[in-house]
């Protein structure tokens, strides 16, 4: 486990540079879940580290493969300057531990919802899960383990995650290219969806 972790936190530095801040929250019965804070301009990137420790097991499996299955950390990239997102820190930690709390697999198309605002004043409780390969190339660890993904985040409002219900993931990440909008402004309102 330690292992994997030091490995996925140097494939974190490679990408993102050396992280400027760390905390670190354990949830009773759940591995210990880190989140480094990255700088990068006027950027503020928010990586998990502790998810991928163990691979995430199928829900419907008899017993969880220790070794074999998706593994991954997620990503959230938002504007520095514009709200007080260093507050993101536990709800990501609350969903990098999804999979060992919940028992579900965490894959691009899925939403995640905390329940409360993302940070103080964020239209945001849930979050849809994006395809991996873009800003940190996927890890590739030794057979038979799975690669790990680096899943980045894109918050959504609550009507935002209703729309996305009913037409699906693609349907909404259209409408948002289609509307210009800033998925990395942490003030902004929810796009049109009609």
């Amino acid at each position: 486990m330690g292992e994997v972790l030091a490995l996925v936190e140097a494939r974190l530095r490679t990408a993102l540079g050396e992280p400027d801040a760390r905390a670190a929250v354990t949830f009773l019965g759940t591995d210990r879940i880190e989140v480094l804070r990255f700088v990068d301009g006027d950027l503020v990137r928010y990586a998990t580290l502790g998810m991928s420790a163990q691979p995430m097991a199928d829900p419907t499996a008899a017993l969880a493969d220790p070794v074999k299955g998706p593994r991954a950390e997620l990503v959230l990239t938002v504007r520095t300057g514009l709200a007080d997102t260093d507050k993101v820190l536990r709800p990501l930690a609350v969903l990098a531990s999804t999979p060992q709390v919940e028992g579900v697999i965490v894959a691009p198309g899925a939403s995640l919802d905390v329940g409360e605002p993302l940070w103080p004043g964020a239209s945001f409780t849930s979050v849809l899960v994006a395809g991996s390969g873009g800003l940190v190339e996927d890890l590739e660890l030794d057979e038979p383990m799975d690669p790990v993904r680096f899943l980045p985040l894109l918050p959504m409002t609550s009507n935002e995650a209703a729309w996305k219900r009913v037409h699906g993931a693609q349907a909404l990440e259209e409408r948002w290219l289609a509307r210009g909008t800033d998925l990395r402004d942490p003030l902004r309102r929810s796009v049109s969806l009609d």
